[in-house]
């Protein structure tokens, strides 16, 4: 089946009509992050939230604005040196960040929480690299544990194509930060479009993140659809046909990538009633088969 559209706040220009229009059409997922909107995205959205409290939210730690490292700083949770940098998965920074975003978005539980783009911390050891996740997810599981969060993943931009890490080492790191236990690692955010195309030609072999993640049950969620807005100007109405007859090309684009297999959300940010209506329209269309889809990335990649 077609994956599911749900708002992605990330470049929304007016979040709080983008939320509600979100909610209105029956979506069940909205992103966010407290770096979004200039650190005001979540505090944006809780009025929404706070009437419609089935949709769930994932939102997520790491990436942090200026206004929010000084206040950790004051509070002791990062130094001076550390809030300059502008993201951190330290494990006390995590939790506290934790406790904010709940605050933020005006409730007790989160109902997804994701690791903001965890190979920023990698420096060149990965072993590194795996602790600062294992220890973030220890935190996140404690965080389970104490009701304040149902379920955590990772959002990444280059983590998985770049084989910094792959949905069975986060999978081995989620257990044993569980302490061999069953883990709550349950989702995974990554750009899927036809700009990043390595997903969906990956999952078209079987192979790839977005397969892995569809065998261990986990949400794929796929950010940057329309790649920021370029794919509106690189996709004419010709490829748009290929894609599906009677489409618009931002709307091919999204079908593309919802059809993709192991997508299960697709993130829009949009901010308008028409641009929403129209996401919706296309997400509705049934999938594309797996053979159109092949057909779709031989020729672009072939440009």
């Amino acid at each position: 089946m077609t994956a599911q559209l749900a708002l992605g706040t990330y470049r929304c220009r007016d979040i709080p009509q983008a939320a509600a229009l979100a909610v209105a059409s029956g979506t069940q997922w909205i992103d966010t992050a407290p770096n979004y909107g200039v650190g005001r995205a979540q505090s944006l959205m809780a009025g929404v939230l706070a009437a419609h409290p089935q949709v769930r939210v994932s939102t997520k730690v790491g990436y942090f604005t200026a206004a929010t490292g000084g206040a950790a700083t004051v509070e002791g949770t990062l130094t001076a040196d550390q809030a300059v940098t502008g993201h951190s998965l330290a494990p006390g920074y995590v939790r506290w960040q934790v406790t904010r975003n709940r605050l933020e978005l005006r409730r007790d539980r989160l109902d997804l929480v994701l690791l903001h783009n965890p190979e920023r911390a990698y420096l060149g050891d990965r072993a590194d690299l795996y602790r600062t996740i294992r220890d973030a997810f220890v935190v996140l599981e404690e965080e389970v544990a104490a009701g304040h969060v149902t379920g955590y993943g990772v959002a990444t931009w280059h983590g998985f194509t770049d084989e910094g890490f792959s949905v069975p080492l986060l999978t081995a790191l989620a257990r044993e930060a569980a302490g061999g236990s069953e883990h709550h690692l349950t989702a995974i955010q990554l750009p899927v479009s036809l700009v990043c195309m390595e997903p969906i030609t990956l999952a078209l072999d079987g192979r790839g993140p977005l397969r892995a993640a569809a065998v261990a049950g986990l949400r794929a969620m796929a950010s940057a659809p329309l790649h920021g807005g370029e794919l509106v100007e690189m996709v004419d109405g010709e490829l748009a046909g290929l894609i599906h007859p009677g489409l618009t090309p931002p709307q091919a684009c999204l079908l593309a990538t919802a059809s993709c297999p192991g997508v299960t959300d697709v993130l829009v940010s949009a901010s308008s009633a028409s641009h929403w209506q129209q996401a919706a329209d296309a997400l509705a269309e049934p999938p594309l088969t797996t053979a159109r889809l092949r057909e779709i990335t031989g020729v672009l990649a072939s440009l």
